[in-house]
């Protein structure tokens, strides 16, 4: 057992490394456990599946985060056991950790909904593991297509939310100026991309309007819409919709939604929608003292007492109000509940295009002036300046030439 750390924080994502970064620049002691050993920025998973950009733009080592932060310890592991009530965790290894304060912040898993082959087959994308994996296998399937010289080469994204969409408008584009450039216009005419969702509409958390250029902007891609249809199989070659219709396809890609993981279902802390911890407006948990949930682990819910989206802005956020509270605990202050700075939506959909809603008036947004609206919130919001540069490099090469750098990916399994 290990109990020199005043607080413990599971998971280095948004709000986890957001809270420990906080809590290290006040003098905490603060233990960071992830079974990684760097942060990866989920937002931008999509354009390294897509080839547009290299892991290392979406990556950095959680020891290079928090190099100058002295109270700050980084333990590459996999927490494997919570134990809520003494606020400890073990590891893989079997070694167990203690403090006074516990933050659960470990992320979250695909939800496949029970969807039968789901799980087997599609690809999702939540990990730079996922999206590397995944970038491969585009790879693979295009090649194959090149040598058969016959045979479509076609991909469905399940999901019409903001990362089927990206997903969606990304692998188009690639169709549209790539596979012509890099492989021949006939084998890019037998490759199409498919979205599927049960809701009516694309961006369903968005307005109508920006619902309707999405809508338009994804078909002038070419991406072929199938909304308001499940899906209820999912095949090596493709997919069953709801209606019976039967779209073939060498790749499925799963952006159809997260769940809490195994850890969170193991705690013992009662689970609300997705399997997450229904948190306490100060973060905490229910029924026990000393520990906070945040992220995608968390259920959280703004003053009007209304359930936030699971977006990185809000774990940042959290992460970062959950560390004052942690250390008006440790100082023997007040807590106080948390106050979530509403930023609003936004979803790219393809180069120079995008839709925003910014604030809580959600000023709306279309075109290019989102588009660079879109482009600079998620430049300030990489974790590093080599993260930045390296992705405003890739952007400036991918969206002005439509000549992304060479991104060298794995061979397929």
């Amino acid at each position: 057992m290990d109990d020199t750390s005043q607080v413990i924080v599971v998971g280095g994502g948004f709000a986890g490394m957001t809270a420990a970064e906080e809590l290290g620049r006040k003098g905490i002691r603060v233990l960071l456990i992830d079974a990684n050993n760097y942060h990866q920025f989920q937002p931008l998973l999509y354009q390294v599946a897509a080839s547009q950009i290299g892991v290392s733009a979406v990556a950095r080592p959680l020891r290079s985060v928090f190099r100058g932060i002295k109270g700050v310890r980084v333990l590459t592991a996999e927490v494997t056991a919570i134990d809520a009530a003494t606020r400890a965790v073990t590891t893989a290894d079997g070694s167990r950790y203690q403090a006074r304060i516990l933050v659960i912040a470990p992320g979250a898993v695909p939800n496949f909904f029970n969807t039968p082959g789901a799980e087997e087959h599609a690809y999702p994308l939540y990990s730079v593991a996922d999206a590397t994996r995944l970038s491969a296998a585009l790879t693979g399937v295009l090649d194959a297509a090149d040598r058969e010289q016959a045979g479509n080469a076609d991909v469905v994204v399940v999901g019409g939310g903001p990362t089927g969409v990206e997903t969606a408008g990304a692998l188009a584009e690639n169709v549209k100026y790539l596979v012509p450039k890099y492989f021949s216009p006939e084998l890019a005419a037998r490759c199409r991309v498919h979205l599927v969702d049960m809701l009516p509409s694309v961006l369903m958390a968005f307005s109508t309007k920006s619902q309707e250029y999405t809508r338009g902007r994804l078909a002038k891609l070419g991406v072929q819409l199938h909304m308001g249809q499940g899906v209820t199989d999912v095949r090596a070659d493709g997919v069953t919709l709801a209606d019976g219709t039967v779209i073939p396809a060498r790749i499925v890609v799963w952006a159809g939604g997260l769940q809490a993981g195994k850890i969170i279902a193991e705690s013992g802390l009662p689970q609300g929608k997705g399997g997450r911890i229904d948190v306490q407006p100060d973060l905490t948990a229910p029924g026990v003292d000393g520990v906070y949930v945040l992220g995608d682990a968390a259920n959280i819910t703004d003053a009007a007492g209304a359930k936030l989206p699971q977006l990185g802005s809000v774990a940042q956020q959290s992460g970062k109000w959950a560390a004052r509270n942690i250390y008006a605990d440790l100082a023997g202050g007040t807590r106080q509940p948390f106050a979530y700075w509403d930023k609003g939506y936004m979803a790219m959909v393809g180069r120079g295009a995008a839709v925003a809603e910014l604030g809580p008036k959600r000023i709306q947004l279309q075109g290019p002036l989102a588009f660079a609206s879109w482009l600079a919130v998620h430049l300030a919001l990489l974790p590093g300046f080599q993260q930045k540069a390296r992705a405003l490099s890739s952007w400036a090469a991918g969206y002005v030439t439509h000549s992304p750098s060479q991104v060298i990916v794995g061979r397929p399994d």
